[in-house]
């Protein structure tokens, strides 16, 4: 089937709420439960495309339903063509804002297309991309929340199955600094020289305890400090940057393009690591992995490994990708993990079909 051809008959939506098997203890909120917004797209081809937000919270992902669907009736009709269908949607958005769950529905609906295209092409959505399907490395950025070092450590040893060489660990304590470096410690005393230890402090810090922190886990075998203050202070980022020898992550709050290339303009972070659902989904992803490959900034991505895996086989300064099993329990085929690589799967399009019966069991109403 020519993917030109392809005309755009409706957009679906569907709220569930998913159990982690590990809680997500953060700074911010502690997370036990997954609240998604499953997006499917249908053209009049009889060709579809799937996608999913991460919503945070059950709220939000109830009330994008009826957005998605608005959405729809206004596409209804349209080719399935990506840059032009990304202009219509904006204008859509401008009114209410295109960041926030704005963001999330722009996103998960452009992601939504590009499967459809690269189905209806018979090929997986890293090969439409102009890439080959690749082992992608990966860290296991599940669980690791706010615990006792003890726990802290037993966990991390326990997120190795499957050869991760890379662990994420949230920090960013009420008590400070002399709380969170003895969960550090355990930590990477128990996992092995060759595996990587990344620290999220989620934007806990203020300017001058980012100061402090930072020169305190330079010699803790820390590999990358991410979002240790305000994600959107560039230039206090850039300070930090300039004076930490650990490289400082950030990324996952920009919203489109213009705030990572006032980031990366500004040097505020050694490596970037934009997010699918708020960069502006695939048609997103890649106009940012050629902004990060101008600046020569390595690029990892942050959650939806399902698609991130394609992309970061089309990324030029690919880097890491964060593994996270969240929705694993409404995927028909998760994504493996192989050696601690995502294995990108053969199978047309970004390879995720829902479990219809899970997808009733955990859904929102």
């Amino acid at each position: 089937m020519q993917t030109e051809k392809l005309t755009l008959h409706s957009l679906t939506a569907r709220a569930v709420t998913v159990p982690m098997a590990r809680p997500l203890g953060t700074s911010a909120q502690t997370i036990k439960d997954a609240s998604l917004l499953l997006v499917d797209l249908k053209t009049r081809e009889g060709v579809e495309g799937r996608a999913y937000a991460w919503c945070y919270l059950p709220g939000i992902a109830r009330s994008l339903v009826p957005v998605v669907a608005e959405l729809g009736e206004a596409l209804t009709g349209m080719p399935l063509a990506p840059q032009d269908l990304a202009q219509t949607v904006a204008k859509h958005f401008k009114l209410p804002g295109l960041a926030g769950p704005s963001m999330m529905v722009i996103s998960s609906v452009d992601t939504a297309i590009w499967d459809a295209l690269a189905i209806a092409s018979n090929m997986p959505l890293a090969t439409l991309l102009g890439a080959s399907p690749r082992p992608i490395q990966a860290y296991n950025s599940n669980g690791l929340g706010l615990m006792p070092p003890d726990a802290a450590a037993d966990e991390a040893e326990a997120l190795l199955a499957g050869g991760f060489k890379g662990v994420k660990l949230r920090l960013g304590r009420a008590g400070g600094l002399h709380h969170d470096l003895p969960v550090v410690r355990a930590v990477r005393k128990r996992l092995p020289d060759h595996v990587h230890l990344m620290v999220d402090f989620n934007q806990a810090l203020s300017f001058a305890d980012a100061m402090r922190y930072g020169h305190a886990l330079d010699s803790e075998g820390v590999y990358w400090i991410e979002e240790p203050m305000r994600h959107d202070d560039y230039h206090h980022m850039a300070l930090l940057a300039q004076a930490v020898t650990t490289p400082i992550q950030i990324g996952e709050n920009f919203t489109g393009l213009q705030p990572m290339a006032a980031s990366l303009a500004a040097t505020a972070s050694d490596f970037v690591m934009p997010d699918l659902d708020r960069i502006g989904g695939v048609t997103g992803w890649m106009r940012a992995a050629g902004l990060a490959a101008a600046y020569n900034r390595e690029m990892s991505t942050h959650l939806f490994p399902e698609v991130s895996a394609h992309l970061m086989a089309a990324t030029p300064t690919r880097h890491w990708l964060e593994y996270v099993d969240w929705a694993n329990p409404i995927l028909q085929q998760p994504i493996q993990i192989v050696d601690g690589n995502a294995i990108i799967p053969q199978r047309p399009g970004n390879g995720m079909m829902w479990d219809e019966a899970a997808v009733k069991k955990y859904m929102l109403v």
